[in-house]
């Protein structure tokens, strides 16, 4: 199986009419996702790209039993959005926005957080690519035909990187049971961690690779994590050994502020932790290939 999504999903695109929104859900359905339908404030009743469209995620869910959503709202009401998801009874939502303002992004996950476990719905992103399980779904903005479906799961920071290590892999023929953006702001839905446990828990992944970049804790938690609680073997690479402390790169979460954010302090608590970590970008795809000859 994969993680997060598969052919039968059934997922709805928030935004679905607006020119970003369509042009990804057309890719979308090309590809073979299952989308039912999609949801644009004020056009209800009407059809776009062949499916449904509804005023409001509760609609939607209701009139076509949707589980994922990808939303594609601006940045202003980009919270209102994924919160409209969660309410809605949405398990997985993907969101692409980039700009989501830090204090309405404190106020997502405190609304997320406050569901009971088993109910809580799973976000990824902002600021990221998407989810892929390839041959099966894809809930993003990625160039579909770089994935070869295989056993590894792959997570990332940084899209691009992401598209990088799993051409690569493709090359040497290794393939991705899920790849999953968790997007490079500050806060974001999913940590590198959370991610980790459903691979962990996931058959059809053998083994893991993230991505990661400097600022912010999770790349020494999820070393931390690997080291106490996973059985499954973890490849990785942090982008920014060159970045200087105190300045933003790229992403708004990239931006070194305390002890452990910077590139060569995350190599290092990586390694210690028994995570093998690819020492360039051009090299993820053969640290993946020794890390599974070593398997």
């Amino acid at each position: 199986m994969s993680i997060f999504i598969n052919e039968k999903t059934p997922v709805i695109v928030q935004g679905i009419t607006g020119r970003i929104g369509s042009f990804h859900a057309e890719d979308m359905i090309k590809y073979g996702t299952n989308v039912v339908g999609g949801v644009t404030p004020g056009k209800g009743g009407t059809t776009h790209l062949g499916k449904p469209v509804f005023n409001t995620v509760q609609e939607a869910v209701a009139a076509t039993g949707a589980e994922a959503t990808i939303t594609f709202v601006p940045p202003a009401y980009a919270a209102d959005g994924i919160m409209e998801a969660a309410e809605a009874g949405i398990k997985f939502c993907v969101n692409i926005t980039d700009g989501i303002p830090t204090q309405d992004m404190i106020r997502v996950k405190r609304y997320i957080n406050s569901a009971k476990p088993a109910d809580r719905m799973i976000l990824t992103g902002p600021n990221c690519a998407g989810t892929i399980s390839p041959g099966k779904a894809m809930l993003g903005i990625m160039p579909g035909h770089i994935y070869k479906q295989g056993n590894v799961g792959l997570i990332g920071r940084s899209g691009t990187l992401g598209y990088e290590a799993a051409s690569q892999m493709k090359e040497l023929g290794i393939g991705i049971s899920t790849s999953v953006g968790i997007g490079g702001d500050p806060i974001n839905g999913s940590s590198f961690t959370e991610i980790l446990k459903y691979f962990e828990q996931d058959d059809e992944t053998h083994a893991i690779m993230i991505i990661g970049e400097i600022g912010g804790p999770q790349e020494a938690e999820a070393a931390e994590y690997f080291k106490n609680h996973m059985t499954k073997p973890v490849a990785a690479y942090i982008a920014g050994l060159t970045a200087p402390p105190g300045r933003t790169m790229g992403h708004a979460g990239a931006i070194v502020n305390s002890a452990g954010e910077s590139a060569a302090e995350k190599v290092e608590i990586l390694q210690e932790a028994g995570i093998m970590v690819s020492p360039t970008p051009s090299e993820m795809g053969t640290t993946m290939q020794a890390l599974l000859k070593g398997m």
